[in-house]
């Protein structure tokens, strides 16, 4: 392949990787929100979960020299957020979202304060597997250098969407986020149900947090996210809480973001600033097509409110 070739394939190549890049945090947010909302809740928390997550994880790794331990940490200060979350949340009449927002700033907060001495240091990277290894062009053995956070996220998104329609496990989640009576007249009890799904939730997110701090960008500082958290409940809404369309909806989200750099890339030095907006424009597109007052949406649990 030639370098015309090369140049006309940049920017295709270019996507790619980066939407494998950033679409990693999505899919894990994503699949969290997924399962907490299939028990009748929603958790607007999860963008100070992911940000927590990330700094637990890069303090961790700093002081241990393990990411993988560095993940685990992040994992448990996840579900203890969820957990948090849904303790307070089963009391009647709370909203739901604002106690989601109240957790999003006190993770957001705290992690900023506990973080400041690990702004410096230089943590382990998670590892990447090399895909690419056959070819001897740097651009596509970049692309196809793959994190394997991004792989399990893959096969837990058809694992879960497995589990949801074959297992005990996901009949309950099902039957508790669809009619609280109901699942009350078979003998399950929905306020404990909806507690340990939004403490799975949170620990899930908090993976997409600790992939950000150790892999990509790999760095830990106050801006390391970007909203993650909160677009990953549209997209949630757009997959209509199926597991492996927010698979394909976080990578959807991935390459918008990775237009920005593709184009910077390839050498386009004037206005590629502006595709760094297409996440953000997505969502907002995404959370006007769905929303509509008179009717529900396909695939949405009949339990899910603002209040319960």
């Amino acid at each position: 392949m030639d370098d015309t070739a090369i140049g006309l394939w940049g920017v295709p190549l270019a996507i790619f990787a980066g939407a494998i890049r950033v679409s990693t945090p999505f899919i894990f947010v994503s699949l969290g929100e997924t399962i907490t909302e299939r028990s009748g809740r929603i958790n607007l928390g999860l963008e100070g979960t992911l940000v927590f997550g990330a700094m637990t994880a890069y303090a961790i790794a700093v002081l241990s020299g393990s990411a993988w331990l560095g993940v685990l940490a992040a994992m448990a200060t996840g579900a203890v957020f969820g957990a948090v979350h849904g303790w307070i949340c089963k009391w009647p009449k709370v909203n739901d979202i604002a106690i989601g927002i109240a957790m999003m700033q006190f993770g957001l907060g705290l992690a900023f304060f506990l973080g400041k001495p690990f702004i410096q240091p230089v943590a382990p990277h998670l590892p990447a597997i090399p895909f690419g290894f056959w070819s001897s062009l740097p651009p596509v053995e970049a692309a196809l250098n793959i994190n394997i956070l991004f792989i399990l996220g893959a096969v837990l998104a058809v694992g879960l969407w497995w589990a949801l329609k074959n297992t005990r496990i996901g009949l309950v989640l099902r039957v508790v986020g669809d009619s609280t009576d109901a699942a009350r007249a078979m003998g399950i009890n929905p306020d404990r149900v909806r507690l340990l799904a939004t403490a799975v939730g949170g620990s899930l997110a908090a993976i997409g947090g600790a992939y950000l701090s150790l892999y990509y960008p790999g760095s830990w500082n106050e801006r390391i996210s970007s909203g993650q958290g909160l677009m990953a409940v549209a997209l949630v809404i757009f997959a209509r809480w199926n597991p492996i369309g927010c698979f394909v909806a976080a990578l959807l989200f991935g390459g918008a973001g990775a237009l920005g750099p593709a184009l910077q890339s390839v050498g386009v030095t004037q206005g590629y600033y502006l595709f760094y907006a297409a996440p953000y424009v997505l969502t907002l597109v995404i959370m006007i097509i769905t929303s509509s007052p008179t009717r529900a949406l396909a695939g949405a649990p009949g339990a899910l409110s603002l209040t319960k």
